[in-house]
């Protein structure tokens, strides 16, 4: 294990797991985390041992958003300082976001704030029962941040977002189920492990393939049919000519396994 001043690295086969880690302020976001994020993200990037991402938090809780302490000393900046403080959260959850590998949030205790921003920027979300998540800026005269009520509103309605914003109320795992917010609900204590076991199980896919479906299923909510299906039909004339369709559909004609791990190993050679 690789630990860092706010993050902790570990591998469990080709999944990477990355905990914030900050104890005794659940996991709240220290001033070197984002760099930490960005770096462990880029080095895991092209190795081709690493196939899928988890991120979670330590002790039982996933993030509970920006340190008040730190924020509060924003005050003593420009404006144009703190514009440029502000562009780090947001340079990380389009990393996560657009990230070419899959990425699964594991949360315990909840998530708040920042700390639900990059949650959701994340492909998947596995949650434990009884999670509370909120964005309550609203709470000490600020606004929401790290793309929270863009994220947000790809699946809650305008009334529902707006409610959650001004009033700063939780809003459950099993509420966010209900929602499609959360893909898996699991029993306490139990996220990290499914999540890992998800990330596994897509690790062993094509790569290449899975980044064109994450693009494809990141831009679906904002496109035209039209113009969906134009970007559908580029993806897959290239996945049609690639290595990863004549190893798979090999291998669904020869009835074995497809072996898309050793392609990518391959191709890093």
């Amino acid at each position: 294990m690789t630990t860092f001043s706010s993050l902790l690295q570990r591998t469990e086969g080709r999944v990477l797991v990355l905990t914030i880690n900050n104890p005794g302020k659940r996991n709240a976001i220290a001033a070197d985390l984002y760099d930490n994020i960005r770096a462990a993200l880029a080095a895991a990037a092209d190795d081709p041992e690493i196939g899928a991402v988890v991120l979670t938090g330590a002790d039982n809780y996933f993030c509970a958003g920006g340190d008040l302490e730190l924020i509060s000393k924003r005050r003593e900046l420009t404006y144009e300082e703190r514009i440029e403080r502000l562009g780090h959260l947001h340079d990380v959850v389009c990393k996560l976001r657009d990230y070419p590998k899959p990425i699964v949030a594991a949360v315990e205790g909840g998530a708040a704030g920042a700390g639900f921003s990059l949650a959701l920027a994340c492909d998947l979300l596995v949650a434990s029962a009884g999670a509370a998540f909120s964005i309550a800026y609203v709470k000490v005269g600020l606004t929401p941040d790290g793309g929270i009520t863009g994220l947000l509103a790809q699946s809650l309605s305008r009334q529902v977002l707006t409610q959650l914003a001004l009033t700063g109320d939780r809003i459950t795992a099993e509420q966010l189920q209900h929602f499609g917010v959360v893909n898996q609900l699991v029993e306490a204590g139990q996220a990290g492990a499914v999540a890992i076991a998800l990330a596994a199980r897509l690790a062993q896919g094509p790569r290449q393939a899975m980044g064109s479906i994450k693009a494809l299923c990141r831009h679906a909510h904002e496109r035209t049919l039209d113009d969906q299906l134009e970007a559908e039909r580029i993806a897959m004339a290239v996945a049609q000519g690639g290595a990863e369709a004549a190893e798979g559909i090999a291998a669904f004609l020869g009835k074995r396994p497809a072996d898309f791990v050793s392609l990518r190993r391959g191709a890093a050679d």
